[in-house]
């Protein structure tokens, strides 16, 4: 079909021509005398999107998941203890991972359309007088059902019972596009990936690590190499890397950063919250609901959609895909079928938003989902339309 295709999954997301254009370089000497004059400031200017001015980034090639591991492997021993909560593919996927290296892991279920329980995790870290667990699991968005969880409610808890143990927060489809304050929330390992917020293609795994973390890696025993910190920290003092980078990868990353930057991460994150909206707002017009249990749990980059019963969620995302150039987000796992995910994060506008929204209704129409056609894109147009007078009043 002629005509640009439609990017609606929640990751990968769409990506600027200027990033595009940034990576469009020959192949590079990774080893040259004048790369540190590249990476060096590329490290100090990634801090600003975590909000951190203490933490050490790292990046790495690979995923999220590799960022997970990292995390992981740096900071702990075989045998330890980590709370988390399974809320979603995407957090059992971490609790699973953490099984893997031989943890402890107290996973508290969670009905999927929730997101972590403030009160479930004060009760477990009270309860736990001699400290054993050393590490709390935060998916700060689950990118599987469209839930958004309180970091910093979880670091109040923490502060509270003065528990020492480590908070590791999963950003993957969070940082760059949702509020995430590594300093303030008192955060010591945030995992980001390139394919998100940051507008890249999948390819790197960001990571920011804070000094207790760091300290924590002097005597934790798990197993490391790929993701060894320290070999990290050796070779990035002087602009290096302790082996081969994905140095096309991060001349996009500069040009991400500059793109946030210029933007400004307030405006990078009203964006979102607002053209989010729009997507609620047609959701709403369209008679359905979300998987996402309350506002209190609603996501900024990610909606999922639950299909009426008699529907499969399938139907809707092959009839968008095959006959409208449309790619919706599956369900996975528990909501397999029931749920088709619209991402609306990173680089992404009003008439990109109302494009998938129209995609949507073309393909539910043709599945027989009930609804009055224009309905939803109508509702969008009327968010987008009174929160952009609303931010142009506040603005004067």
């Amino acid at each position: 079909m002629p005509g640009f295709k439609g990017l609606a999954v929640p990751g990968p997301t769409n990506m600027p021509f200027r990033i595009r254009q940034a990576m469009d370089v020959a192949l590079e000497d990774h080893r040259a005398p004048d790369f540190p004059a590249f990476t060096l400031p590329l490290f100090a200017d990634l801090k600003r999107i975590f909000q951190t001015t203490t933490g050490q980034v790292f990046i790495f090639p690979g995923s999220g998941t590799g960022g997970w591991e990292s995390a992981i492997a740096n900071t702990l021993s075989p045998g330890d203890t980590v709370l988390a909560s399974v809320f979603g593919q995407f957090s059992l996927l971490w609790v699973d991972l953490c099984q893997r290296f031989g943890l402890k892991v107290d996973a508290i279920d969670v009905e999927w359309g929730k997101g972590v329980p403030l009160d479930l995790y004060r009760a477990r870290l009270e309860a736990d007088k001699t400290h054993a667990i050393k590490a709390v699991l935060v998916t700060q968005n689950e990118t599987a059902t469209g839930v958004t969880s309180n970091v910093a409610g979880v670091r109040r808890i923490l502060d509270d019972l003065k528990h020492p143990a480590l908070l590791f927060v999963d950003g993957v489809s969070s940082i760059a596009s949702i509020d995430f304050r590594m300093d303030e929330w008192g955060v010591d390992v945030a995992v980001a990936g390139s394919q998100k917020g940051f507008m890249l293609p999948t390819g790197l795994a960001i990571v920011c690590v804070s000094e207790k973390a760091l300290q924590a890696g002097k005597t934790a025993t798990l197993p490391r190499c790929f993701f060894d910190y320290q070999d990290m920290i050796k070779a990035n003092a002087q602009g290096y890397f302790p082996y081969t980078p994905a140095a096309t990868l991060l001349r996009g990353l500069r040009a991400s950063i500059d793109m946030l930057t210029e933007e400004g991460l307030p405006n990078v994150f009203a964006r979102h919250h607002r053209l989010a909206g729009a997507v609620r707002a047609a959701v709403d017009a369209w008679g359905l609901r979300m998987c996402a249990q309350g506002p209190e749990w609603f996501s900024d980059t990610v909606t999922a959609v639950v299909v009426p019963d008699g529907f499969d969620a399938n139907d809707v995302i092959k009839t968008a895909y095959n006959r409208y150039d449309l790619s919706l987000g599956t369900g996975l796992n528990k909501v397999a079928g029931k749920v088709f995910r619209i991402g609306h994060l990173g680089w992404l506008n009003e008439i990109m938003v109302l494009q998938a929204l129209g995609g949507v209704e073309l393909a539910m129409r043709d599945v027989g989902i009930k609804f009055e056609p224009g309905s939803g894109t109508g509702a969008a147009v009327r968010h987008l339309s009174q929160s952009g007078e609303a931010m142009r009043i506040a603005a004067e």
